[in-house]
């Protein structure tokens, strides 16, 4: 552990501003003279004791709830104490500077605490492993009722559990691998009557729907970032309105009316969607040097997205003008970037309409289409519809099940002339197990725990 670990901490653990209640939050070793000092007593264990909090002076601060968590029965794993009083910030930093100042005899060493400091502790005690500890932080940022669940469901260990159901297969099967090694004359073929080929095809298995369930978890933290593209006058603006539900971008029958990008963060099934209107893109001498600035952020903004909504006009498409237009753009579109072709203003076309097996009619004006629009993005997002207890998932989360995987795929390759590559197939199964340990931390590095703790708010 390191020097730092061991300081007494402090810090407000309520976000800014004001509300009905407020916590300061202390942990450290041997706090119980610390407490005494502060509020005049020791208050018994995990219950609630109200009282004054008094400045030095013997004037009271705020009266509130003090409730004294002792070792190892706490969030950190160390002594924890939370003074919950009324939430205005003066009061709390009041309260704040007063165990500062109460620490400088009863606690010396007292510093405020880091950006994540408190969970880092649980997670250096072992009170969470590293997915929990991350969980904290998803539960505190979901954006949708299902990725709060998922998240909730991850802090209370259901992905960790999948994890450690992996790496135990995986240690038995090292197991009998090392074993192989280090009795090389024995005739009994250990590999061979542990079905030690089976196991390793059950691994690949339960990784593969590990990776499949993680990629979901990991679509409902980051959502899909999609941007509606096309040429002016197309829609985009009243498709994002149809979209969010709300008058967000001003629509306008002028062209170049939209000259910025415009975001709104929408769900559909419980899946955040981040969904950005552009500026109409297009080559002419009637666009002037701001529409221009956003004719660029557009396409910064195209080369940017998971997916492209190319929304086409279908009162223009005969329009030989038109088609070089959506031509042009079509050409712009980066390769690797699902593109969703979509054709607006059906109430104003005629019956015949320009449209490939897998596009979009829809009239963004009128709503017609948009439900058919809803659950093609899901399908470009990957998301599978009644998807029942899921965990959240991070990116690094799935870099590390990719690894898992490609040294699994290396391992079924040497386990075929194993005879002659025990040594390598041990070394592949090993760095398997320690990709696998990079999720919950029993392989992590420092800078990557500095990281993680670092985009926590103060205070958790």
């Amino acid at each position: 552990m390191l020097p730092q670990h061991a300081d007494p901490i402090v810090a407000i653990a309520t976000a800014p501003g004001r509300g009905a209640v407020g916590i300061v939050r202390v942990s450290g070793k041997g706090l119980a003279p610390f407490v005494r000092a502060l509020i005049g007593r020791e208050p018994r264990p995990r219950e609630a004791t109200y009282g004054p909090w008094r400045a030095a002076d013997g004037q009271a601060i705020d009266h509130g709830l003090s409730l004294w968590f002792p070792a190892p029965h706490s969030y950190t794993g160390e002594d924890v104490l939370e003074l919950q009083g009324h939430g205005g910030p003066v009061v709390l930093q009041l309260l704040l500077a007063r165990c500062l100042e109460v620490a400088q005899t009863a606690l010396p060493g007292l510093r405020l605490a880091r950006a994540g400091e408190f969970t880092e502790r649980a997670f250096l005690n072992d009170k969470l492993d590293l997915a929990q500890a991350e969980a904290v932080a998803d539960l505190i940022d979901a954006s949708t009722e299902a990725a709060a669940r998922s998240a909730a469901r991850s802090l209370a260990g259901a992905f960790s559990q999948r994890v450690h159901a992996l790496r135990d297969a995986l240690i038995h099967l090292r197991m009998l691998v090392e074993a192989t090694l280090d009795f090389p004359e024995e005739e009994i073929d250990f590999l061979q009557k542990a079905d030690a080929e089976g196991q390793l095809q059950r691994l690949r298995s339960a990784l593969a729907q590990l990776q499949a369930e993680a990629r979901q978890g990991a679509l409902l933290r980051d959502g899909l970032q999609v941007v509606i593209a096309g040429q002016p006058n197309a829609g985009k603006s009243s498709l994002l309105n149809a979209l969010a539900g709300a008058e967000l971008a001003i629509v306008t029958p002028i062209a170049g009316t939209t000259r910025d990008v415009v975001q709104q963060t929408i769900q559909i099934e419980g899946v955040p969607l981040h969904v950005t209107d552009t500026a109409g893109l297009r080559d002419s001498p009637e666009v002037d040097e701001v529409e221009r600035i956003g004719i660029e952020r557009a396409w910064q903004r195209i080369h940017g997205a998971d997916a492209v909504l190319f929304l086409h006009d279908l009162t223009r498409w005969r329009e030989p003008r038109y088609r070089v237009g959506d031509a042009n753009i079509l050409r712009g579109l980066p390769e690797g970037v699902p593109v969703l072709h979509v054709w607006n203003k059906v109430d104003q076309a005629g019956d015949e309409l320009p449209r490939g097996d897998s596009d979009i009619v829809l009239s963004a004006k009128h709503g017609t289409g948009l439900d058919a629009l809803r659950q093609r993005l899901l399908q470009l997002a990957g998301w599978q519809s009644g998807s029942e207890g899921l965990f959240m998932a991070r990116e690094r989360h799935l870099r590390a099940l990719a690894r898992v995987g490609e040294h699994l795929e290396q391992a079924q390759g040497l386990l075929t002339r194993a005879a002659d590559q025990l040594d390598l197939l041990a070394e592949e199964l090993r760095l398997a197990q320690h990709a696998l340990g990079e999720i919950t931390g029993e392989f992590t590095a420092d800078d990557l725990l500095g990281v993680i703790f670092s985009r926590f708010c103060i205070g958790k």
